[in-house]
């Protein structure tokens, strides 16, 4: 019995319900009060000045819940649904049943069907106490929402300060990264220009040096040129006259000696 009454659950819903079927304009404020069970559920309804109950059992539940062809859990899932918020499109009633009993009635749709859900409820034989409980439930619930309020209000305000402290840490943090990424860039085109001159100087010294081991090498040539065509010179003031007379000279005492044949008779 103590796990069920820690698992219950409480809800309270607002209806207008018109004194006029035709008309909403002249509207009766009822408060239909429920706690919810596993199996099973109980109302407390005022309208201010006189109040009703209803106690559905876990048998009068299961008998409903069959004739719909639902689980218990479904049928009190629904019936919480729609007497814990106002949903559009759903009728409400609260009509007299006799005796000074009401009868509560909700409709709602299922796959398309129209379902009229009712439960009758009796008068209280202490209307005070019940509308004095229903007004206790709405004060403490009033009560709790405001601390919630509250604890929301300023886990949110301190949200939003520490929010604005990191937004300003971010800042300064990006600022500082823009002035480190400034001066290791001018640092590093100075490293870059340092080194581009150094290169420059090296450069300049291989030029140099490549052109003073040309220097000599272009002397020996010049040198080698110049003998060769004193070579020539002497060579050509010689006398081709002579040169022809001893070249033949040399071609006759070379040339074999031709024999006289003997003829023979």
């Amino acid at each position: 019995m103590i796990m069920e009454e820690e698992r219950e659950r409480h809800t309270c819903l607002k209806l207008l319900i018109p004194r006029n079927s035709h008309s909403n304009v002249d509207a009766e404020p009822i408060f239909v009060k429920g706690t919810w069970f596993p199996t099973h559920f109980h109302l407390a309804i005022t309208d201010g000045l006189a109040a009703w109950y209803c106690r559905a059992s876990e048998e009068e539940v299961k008998q409903r819940a069959s004739q719909w062809d639902q689980p218990v859990s479904e049928y009190l899932h629904l019936s919480e649904r729609y007497l814990e918020l106002h949903q559009p499109g759903s009728v409400y009633a609260f009509d007299d049943a006799g005796d000074g009993h009401k009868r509560l009635s909700w409709t709602f749709e299922k796959e398309g069907v129209p379902l009229l859900w009712r439960w009758k409820c009796l008068l209280s034989p202490n209307c005070k106490e019940t509308t004095a409980q229903i007004l206790d439930f709405l004060m403490d619930s009033n009560i709790k929402l405001n601390d919630k309020v509250v604890r929301k209000t300023e886990l949110f305000e301190k949200m939003k300060a520490e929010a604005e402290k990191c937004l300003t840490q971010s800042e300064r943090i990006a600022n500082e990264r823009v002035e480190f990424e400034s001066e290791i860039y001018a640092k590093f085109l100075g490293v870059l220009n340092s080194k581009k001159s150094k290169l420059r100087e090296l450069r300049d010294k291989l030029s140099k040096q490549e052109n003073a081991e040309k220097s000599p090498q272009e002397e020996d040539t010049e040198k080698t040129e110049s003998f060769d065509e004193e070579s020539d010179n002497d060579k050509s003031d010689e006398d081709p006259q002579k040169d022809i007379t001893s070249s033949t000279k040399d071609v006759m005492a070379n040339k074999p000696s031709r024999r006289k044949r003997t003829r023979h008779t």
